[in-house]
């Protein structure tokens, strides 16, 4: 029996449902080696500062000014100063003074002053920005404990006032390329799997298409044989009219027999 042969060939949707999945899992990947070299370790270590009862032991502003770069345009960039604002807080956690910091981007900015301000072009806008933190800390949180964030093993003399980044964060970075890699290979399981039913179901086919053709080429010559013998047109049952010699012919012509003369 000759082998039944089956194209394997994808479709142009399938070729182009194939090729989503596979762009789908590449950004899924990518996004989560992104996200994961610049919001997942930085998630991760503020998540590793433990919360502590913090109370303001002193607000310092030292006449030590510091430069901040402001942008004013597309091409427009320049610098200007603020004073520094240090608050000093005892926290629970290691019984010590440390200096308060608002949260990581501004102990990364400035590990020397508690508070920097949004950088503006008159320096009189910073200073007033750092004088109402001075004020508020002052007057305000001087007498009351807040919590605070602190992790004895990176930064045994700082204190956050607030995390960066949170659970919400960490959620996010891994949820989002998870589900992008997810439907991705479900997009490309279920194309070739359906292709695949779709090539079973043609070899089916084709192979019950062989089976009939077969028995129709197995049935033909007995058929025949039997209409031959069983012809009415060319057998006869009475042998004098099969018989060539009693073949009457075509005209005949009547004959008169003559009288015997006495």
């Amino acid at each position: 029996m000759a082998k039944i042969r089956v194209s394997y060939e994808y479709s142009e949707a399938e070729d182009k449902s194939i090729r989503l999945g596979l762009f789908l899992i590449a950004c899924g990947i990518l996004s989560l080696f992104i996200l994961g070299f610049c919001w997942l370790s930085p998630t991760l270590q503020s998540l590793q500062s433990k919360p502590a009862n913090c109370t303001v032991v002193s607000v310092l502003r030292p006449e030590e000014m510091f430069e901040c770069v402001f942008t004013c345009g597309a091409d427009c960039k320049g610098t200007s100063l603020y004073p520094c604002l240090q608050i000093f807080v005892n926290n629970s956690e290691s019984n010590s003074v440390a200096l308060l910091h608002f949260d990581e981007q501004q102990l990364v900015l400035n590990p020397k002053c508690s508070y920097v301000p949004p950088c503006e072009r008159d320096n009189q806008k910073n200073r007033d920005s750092v004088l109402w933190w001075e004020d508020y800390f002052t007057k305000e949180v001087s007498s009351q404990s807040f919590t605070c964030f602190f992790n004895q093993q990176r930064r045994p003399d700082d204190v956050l006032w607030r995390r960066s980044h949170d659970t919400s964060v960490l959620l996010h970075c891994v949820l989002w390329p998870m589900v992008s890699l997810l439907l991705g290979t479900l997009i490309v399981l279920l194309t070739v799997c359906a292709r695949s039913l779709a090539v079973r179901a043609e070899a089916l086919q084709k192979r019950k298409c062989s089976y009939e053709v077969c028995q129709d080429l197995s049935a033909g010559p007995s058929d025949r044989h039997s209409t031959k013998a069983g012809d009415p047109l060319t057998t006869n049952s009475d042998p004098e009219l099969s018989s060539p010699s009693r073949t009457l012919p075509l005209f005949a012509v009547p004959v008169r027999r003559r009288d015997r003369e006495h």
